[in-house]
């Protein structure tokens, strides 16, 4: 979660997990039941993980995304014998509720992300990215990035780079607390950006940006306290 999405900002890089679930039409009561039913016995078996639950608001279907963070790639070989104790109730109570599901590994790029935790923002909203020219694309964000953080840090956003798969290669999510935050008015990034090197650097920053894109696009996702694990 993605979006979607991490539950704090490292100044090391981490990995996260991303599972992204899509509910049977009728069956979100019943899937938000068995998640917590999962937990429930995740905790009484003692398991140790922490994961987040978002819900994405527009689009098709009634999604949700689980995000979880590794330090490394060797945290994947640890056993998780809570997990295992849990087998049947995913199997019997999750899995029925599921009309889909979607795996995704991204690595945070912390040198161009915010570096406040998350805290007790419970928005999200995620824009993605499939790019056609990754020097150029990764130039760029660094370049307007670092113009965005030294005029306005809560302006900012947390980057991420998709690892393999079939969608998105970047994204970025930006924070907010509630709704009402998004009700505020702030400037837009391309509006510092433009504030610090004027238009014309602007013009022609935007221009080879949208030559490194293929396509953009976003969802708003919230959190779910009852589902996730802290």
């Amino acid at each position: 979660m993605l979006p979607i999405v991490s539950q704090s900002q490292e100044q090391e890089s981490f990995i996260m997990n991303l599972t992204e679930f899509t509910v049977k039409f009728g069956q979100d009561n019943n899937f938000k039941d068995a998640v917590e039913k999962w937990n429930k016995c995740y905790k009484d078996n003692k398991g140790t993980d922490t994961w987040n639950v978002w819900h994405r608001l527009q689009g098709k279907g009634n999604v949700y995304v689980l995000s979880a963070n590794m330090a490394n790639w060797a945290e994947m070989d640890k056993e998780d014998p809570a997990g295992k104790a849990c087998r049947a109730v995913a199997l019997e109570s999750i899995i029925p509720n599921i009309e889909s599901a979607e795996f995704n590994v991204a690595r945070s790029m912390p040198e161009i992300s915010r570096t406040e935790a998350l805290g007790d923002n419970t928005i999200v909203w995620v824009t993605s990215f499939t790019v056609k020219d990754d020097a150029v694309f990764n130039e760029i964000i660094k370049d307007v990035t670092s113009t965005v953080n030294s005029k306005d840090a809560n302006n900012s956003g947390y980057w991420y780079s998709v690892m393999g798969g079939e969608g998105a290669n970047y994204f970025v999510s930006s924070p907010y607390k509630d709704f009402a935050a998004l009700d505020e008015e702030e400037d837009s990034v391309w509006k510092i950006y433009e504030s610090v090197n004027g238009k014309s650097k602007t013009k022609e920053t935007r221009a080879k940006f949208r030559g490194a894109i293929r396509n953009i696009w976003s969802y708003l996702y919230t959190l779910d306290n009852e589902l996730s694990m802290k």
